[in-house]
């Protein structure tokens, strides 16, 4: 990725969406010809001179301080999130030494492995739908009720099983998928976030230039410059054979790994969807095997 165009896209961007009135700004009689705040705007209520916030937001003003870096964020009522691609984005900036070593820290290792303890965790959550995600949205592995729900990922080459590409380019996905628009635009944010993160992941850019060019919809969400982490919500799937299901999703780093995310659907006790997801779980259930 270009830094100086990623920095400057993404501040221009939470610019525009904050009104000086929101951010507590007199009417200074100027007339506006774009919407949001000016960067005098932002630098005045960042503490920071006008000329070095330009600087920053052309990617220019080197490696800023954790202190400018919060002024800015508070400034443009970022949120966690939102702070800490900022952080990500200008410590990969073009600032010298430091952003390198940056940079070097968050190179990716090639080969991500999901050890034997939780392949046996997602064996042992067998009547609920529970995977684990890697970076670039990888699907390292996943247990019988998750490939039942969403799709079977095992029969996919290793290279393929990936949830951005499945969601975004999945015909069955926009069939499957309820409010597949908002997931899909959730799961653009989420690889925004981690391009930031990793910047030199060659794999992340190919997967970026595959949606780009495959999928209508992902340069939009893609320019929007939303950025979001796994965490929790809810999903709803139409499954072709007990229709209708509904999950509350939890999403837990797993110990020892940050890079690898353990994602666990849940139902509601009493529910139309716990009863279909018992008929799933029996109708996808192996056979006994017979002595």
């Amino acid at each position: 990725m270009d830094r100086a165009k990623e920095i400057a896209g993404f501040l221009r961007s939470r610019r525009a969406g904050i009104s000086p009135e929101t951010a507590g700004l007199p009417f200074d009689g100027r007339i506006r010809r774009v919407p949001g705040l000016r960067r005098d705007e932002v630098a005045r209520l960042a503490g920071v001179s006008s000329e070095y916030y330009t600087r920053l937001e052309q990617g220019r003003a080197g490696n800023p301080s954790a202190e400018v870096v919060a002024a800015i964020a508070r400034a443009l009522r970022l949120d966690d999130t939102e702070a800490e691609h900022l952080s990500d984005l200008l410590a990969g900036g073009a600032g010298g030494g430091g952003a390198g070593a940056a940079v070097s820290r968050r190179a990716p290792s090639r080969v991500q492995r999901v050890r034997p303890g939780l392949h046996l965790m997602l064996d042992t959550l067998d009547h609920v739908p529970a995977f684990i995600l890697g970076r670039r949205t990888d699907v390292l592995a996943a247990n019988r009720l998750a490939r039942a729900v969403i799709t079977d990922f095992e029969v996919l080459p290793a290279t393929r099983r990936n949830m951005a590409r499945y969601y975004l380019l999945d015909p069955l996905a926009r069939e499957r998928v309820g409010d597949w628009e908002q997931i899909a635009a959730e799961t653009v944010a989420m690889l925004r976030f981690e391009a930031g993160r990793y910047p030199q992941d060659r794999q992340l850019a190919d997967l970026v230039g595959e949606l780009m060019l495959a999928c209508p919809e992902f340069t939009g969400w893609w320019n929007d410059h939303r950025v979001l982490r796994r965490t929790h919500g809810v999903k709803r799937y139409r499954h072709p054979v007990v229709g209708e299901l509904s999950f509350s999703y939890e999403s837990f780093q797993a110990p020892g790994d940050a890079e690898q995310t353990l994602c666990v659907y849940t139902v509601q006790p009493g529910s139309d969807s716990a009863q279909a997801l018992r008929v799933l779980d029996s109708w996808t259930a192996p056979e006994p095997v017979r002595g």
